[in-house]
Order: structure tokens, then C-alpha cells, then sequence
């Protein structure tokens, strides 16, 4: 029987909801999946309980209808402009000669001990390399020999409160959390290759409330950022150019707008429907690209002076990767070329199981990317019950064997 995972990306415009099986050779296949307007959320963060659990609810039901199954346990995605990141570094003398599991949890541990602000909390301690006896650059230092044994490490915080409300929302649709997750790195998990993140690369997630970016470079993650600028901001622009609610603006920005105002036909026209009695009228398509392009390069430009003072930027041989639903714009890689200085591609969730035709676009990268980490953390369980319950057997042979 192949085993089942879900997740929950609870965005500023969307909920998406998602379960899946993962069969024999690890590979995922959406067999459900549920979208809702995202109700309650400002810039990743909640602002009315009642309202995101009820879009939360409603997302769930419909996954859980196509799936014909009950969720229960699910992997949630987590951002907002409350997310932090620091690097750390930790040491611990072996026990024995060669590394073991141990010890690998034991110098993380010591690198998790750091001091932060009572109002944040650590989501993620994730490794980025390990040190023997002064030999850097070790990914899996698991049966080496060794005296000392030292690690880096990337650590994300996020607040308490933004942490527990998303929690709290979730607990109230009767589902358990498994994990918070930061959304950059499960949009990262789907969309960027092992290639791309051992030569450097930065992935942008321009979403509705909030644009989160993580770098990678030898491998392992080294810095992440939230900015609090994302696609609303286009969408309330244009709602204010046309003088229309915002959806409407939000329906106008899908269907016609442009990031490079260079890129459209002087001549071309668009329909702009009228609101409440009034008839509808035509504009030009270039008037709308010169609304959106300034608020698209404001953007890159703010992400690049983070990566510019993260220290990151040089060892970005690979780029920049857009995803997220903001990064389906026409003309956006090639204004963000002009911003960064370096190649840029739209990033896709490499998934190509059931309903791919849907899923295999940029605003369901962080749903997918979240579904991949939870079939790596399950990976990760049934590995530790075989050993244990081999462990466990081996006793009871010597047990036995010794009349004990």
C-alpha cells in the first residue's frame, strides 16, 4: 500500500492544499488537491484567525474529496517579514575514533546554541558543512576518523506569535502539523537542481504579500531574506491606474499585464470591464506595462541589495530563479536580467506525476516543494525504525543466546 503525505501552503492570495502517494521507489503522485482564496493573511502573516481557518478548511475538504481519504497529519509552509537568519558554527571533541550519529547531533546542537530574541523561535538548523580535524568542505562526515569535530550551520527563525497563529489555524481544521516550513526553502526543494545549488544560485519566491529569496552555493543553503513587497502591490497599483476593485485588477493583471514595457506593441489595445453600471473601455496595453515594470524592478532592486549585503552575490555563478505566482509575468526574467546583472530563469516544481499539466507551474512550487520535504522526513523516520527494530532484534538474540 503506498504511503500518503499532505501539505498546506497558506499564502497572502491563495491556500493550497495537497495529499499525495509515494510509491515504492519514492516518487510522489497527487492524487488530491484543493485551492481556495486565501482569506485572513497579510503579507504571510494572519490577521483574522476565523478567516484563514476557514480557507484552510475549505482547501482541505476539497483535496481530501478528490483523494477520497481524512488528512490528519500535514506539512505546512510558513513566511512573512518576521523570518530572520543567521549563520552559526559549533565544535565537540568525539567520543570515539570515528563520527557517529551522535556526535553529528551533539555539534549541532552546540551551534543551535546561540542566543536569540524571546519572541522568535528556531524553525530550521540546517547543516551546511561539517569539519574534521581541520578538513573543511565535508558533507557526510558518518564513519570517518577523527578527534574533533566541528560544523557550520544555517539557522532560520520566525516569531513566536506569526508561528503559532499559523499552527492554531491549522489545529482548529482538526489537522496535527508535522513541520513548519520556510516557504523559500520548500520552493526550493521542487524548482532548483543539485547542479545549480553546488555552482551558486539564488531563488526569488514572489508571491502575494511577500517576495522570499534563499542562496545557495557548494551545496547547502547560506542565506535566506523575506521582503514585505510582492505581488499585491502590482495588483493595488493597477487597481488605482484603472480606478477598479481589486480583483478586477487582479483578473486584468493575469490576463494582459507586461514586466518590460518594451516588449508590447505600442498599438496593442486591451478591454478594461466597467465597474458596477458603467460600460466597459479599451486602453492601451503599454499604459498598464508602464504601471507594473517600475514596481517590478523596485522589487529586484530590493532583493539585490540583500544579496549584495549578504556577501553571496559573487559566487552566484548560476543565477537568479524566479517561482511563485508573481513570477508568471510576461517580461519578467528579462527585466530581472537588466536588475541583477546575471541570467535569470522562470523556475517550474520538477513534478511529473498526476495532475502535472496543473502543478508543474510557478505558484504551486512551495505546495510541491513541501510535499518533497515531507517524503524526505518520512524517508528519514523509516530509516530509524528499520535500525532501531534491528537493534532491538539483535538484543533479543544475544538475550537468548545468553539465558538473560
Amino acid at each position: 500500500m503506498s504511503e500518503l503525505i499532505a501539505a498546506l501552503d497558506i499564502g497572502t492570495s491563495k491556500v493550497v492544499a495537497l495529499v499525495a502517494e509515494i510509491d515504492a521507489n519514492g516518487q510522489l503522485n497527487v492524487i488530491g488537491f484543493g485551492e481556495q482564496p486565501s482569506l485572513g493573511l497579510r503579507k504571510g502573516m494572519v490577521v483574522d484567525i476565523d478567516a484563514t481557518t476557514n480557507s484552510v478548511a475549505a482547501a482541505v475538504r476539497e483535496a481530501a474529496a478528490m483523494a477520497n481519504c481524512k488528512v490528519t497529519d500535514v506539512y505546512v509552509g510558513i513566511a512573512g517579514a518576521h523570518i530572520r537568519s543567521l549563520n552559526s558554527s559549533g565544535m565537540v571533541a568525539m567520543k570515539d575514533s570515528e563520527v557517529t550519529e551522535a556526535d553529528m547531533e551533539r555539534v549541532v546542537e552546540t551551534a543551535r546554541a546561540i542566543a536569540i530574541p524571546n519572541d522568535q523561535k528556531v524553525l530550521h538548523t540546517l547543516p551546511q558543512e561539517y569539519i574534521i580535524d581541520g578538513q573543511e568542505g565535508v558533507r557526510r562526515p558518518l564513519g570517518m576518523s577523527g578527534r574533533r569535530l566541528e560544523v557550520k550551520v544555517h539557522i532560520v527563525t520566525g516569531a513566536v506569535s506569526a508561528a503559532d497563529n499559523i499552527e492554531k489555524c491549522v489545529r482548529r481544521c482538526g489537522l496535527n502539523v508535522m513541520e513548519l516550513v520556510l516557504q523559500p526553502l520548500a520552493s526550493a526543494a521542487a524548482c532548483l537542481t543539485t547542479d545549480e545549488m553546488e555552482i551558486g544560485i539564488g531563488l526569488v519566491d514572489i508571491g502575494g504579500g511577500t517576495t522570499d529569496f534563499a542562496l545557495f552555493t557548494g551545496g547547502a543553503i547560506r542565506h535566506t531574506g523575506v521582503i514585505p513587497v510582492a505581488g499585491d502591490q502590482i495588483t493595488n497599483d493597477i487597481a488605482m491606474l484603472l480606478r477598479t476593485p481589486s480583483k478586477e485588477a487582479s483578473d486584468i493583471k493575469h490576463r494582459h499585464a507586461c514586466a518590460l514595457t518594451k516588449l508590447v506593441e505600442p498599438d496593442e489595445l486591451i478591454e478594461v470591464p466597467g465597474v458596477a453600471d458603467r460600460p466597459s473601455k479599451s486602453m492601451a496595453r503599454h499604459m498598464l506595462a508602464e504601471v507594473v515594470e517600475p514596481r517590478v524592478e523596485e522589487l529586484f532592486q530590493l532583493v539585490h541589495e540583500q544579496i549584495k549585503r549578504s556577501g553571496f552575490e559573487p559566487l552566484l555563478r548560476a543565477g537568479i530563479a524566479l517561482t511563485g505566482g508573481s513570477s508568471m509575468l510576461p517580461g519578467i526574467a528579462a527585466l530581472g536580467e537588466e536588475v541583477f546583472h546575471m541570467p535569470v530563469r522562470i523556475a517550474v516544481p520538477d513534478y511529473r506525476g498526476a495532475l502535472k499539466d496543473v502543478l508543474a507551474a510557478p505558484k504551486y512550487a512551495t505546495a510541491i516543494g513541501l510535499l518533497m520535504h515531507g517524503r524526505d522526513q518520512q524517508v528519514k523516520l523509516t530509516v530509524l525504525r528499520r535500525r532501531d527494530s534491528a537493534a532491538a532484534g539483535m538484543f533479543a538474540k544475544l538475550r537468548d543466546a545468553f539465558g538473560v
